[in-house]
């Protein structure tokens, strides 16, 4: 079993929003030095908690910092921007990083409508060319020339292209492009996952790079020493969700703050529901679970996202999480 990392450099109350971008920084020299197979960084924009919005730049940082663990981007919008300058912008960082860098690729605007028009006057129906602008950049991170053009410059490794999706639509795709294929499992709580991972399977069409399907889950988990530490501290994201339902956006606030005010009555139904799905607790427990997820999907890999208002509850969290599944050995060698 293989663990990776999701990180979305979400910024803290109290604290600058560089600040999160500073922290992304430290966590891959610390997925590094666990054993993590990779490090992968999201986009989003116009959004007061995840402000990672540029992962191509941040990218770049982590290479300078590490020596092994595979950099990708989880994923680049792609509806945004010209797919051969994507193209180019990867080429550059295998260059930095020969061998390691995945380029992971989403439809979704990764903010609302307006920011999406922002960053692409002609956004509204860029969703309809995703195939066809995927296609484009399968051909310009792995071939010499597409369509009369190359990108730039070239070496002795390509790109590793992934499709992210958490509906059926993304696995299609994946599968009648022969490419490796992300389900984010955190989005819905696993809602969809098996279907999307059966389509993915069955449907399936081997390419050069890719004979064989290969598909991992992104899923939230915090662990500690105690159970009930490890609640505490998964407080901030309870809290945030909750005020996301009600289209209340802003930094991850202090567990603390949180208990000590409490959840209004009518929250419990949602807490309970979130909280039952949610790989939360001690360790060896939250292990446990997630080895039985990945045994039930037929999955070798997890990619583990996780948010927590102070950073060494983070970092702790990911060295109990690869103590449990050995990975430090692999760090360490």
């Amino acid at each position: 079993m293989q663990l990776s990392i999701l990180d979305q450099s979400v910024a803290l109350a109290g604290q600058g929003e560089d600040a999160a971008i500073r922290d992304t920084l430290a966590l891959a020299e610390h997925a590094e030095a666990l054993g993590y197979a990779r490090f992968w960084l999201s986009e989003h924009h116009g959004l007061p908690t995840i402000v990672g919005s540029a992962p191509e730049i941040l990218m770049a940082a982590v290479a300078a910092r590490t020596r092994r663990i595979r950099i990708g981007s989880a994923g680049v919008m792609l509806p945004h921007y010209s797919a051969l300058k994507v193209a180019e912008q990867f080429r550059v960082l295998e260059a930095l990083a020969p061998g390691r860098i995945d380029l992971g690729v989403g439809r979704a605007p990764g903010g609302d409508m307006r920011i999406a028009q922002a960053l692409n006057p002609n956004a509204y129906g860029a969703a309809e060319h995703f195939p066809e602008q995927v296609r484009d950049l399968q051909a310009w991170t792995s071939l010499p020339a597409h369509r009369g053009l190359a990108a730039h410059p070239h070496g002795a490794h390509a790109p590793q292209l992934w499709m992210l999706g958490s509906s059926d639509y993304g696995a299609q795709l994946a599968a009648h492009l022969g490419l490796p294929y992300a389900f984010a499992y955190f989005f819905m709580d696993g809602q969809g996952v098996e279907r999307a991972l059966e389509l993915y399977r069955t449907l399936y069409q081997p390419s050069e790079r890719h004979p064989r399907p290969q598909a991992t889950i992104c899923v939230w988990a915090l662990a500690a020493e105690r159970a009930e530490e490890a609640q505490h501290h998964a407080l901030s994201r309870d809290h945030w969700r909750l005020a996301r339902a009600r289209g209340q956006l802003g930094p991850l606030q202090d567990p603390d703050a949180i208990a000590e005010r409490g959840f209004a009555p009518e929250d419990a139904p949602a807490l309970d529901a979130m909280r039952a799905k949610a790989f939360v607790g001690e360790a060896a427990e939250v292990a446990q679970r997630l080895r039985r997820l990945a045994a039930s999907l037929e999955l070798d890999e997890l990619v583990i996202n996780t948010w927590a208002f102070r950073p060494e509850v983070r970092r702790r969290s990911y060295a109990l999480l690869a103590r449990e599944f050995g990975l430090e050995a692999q760090g360490a060698r």
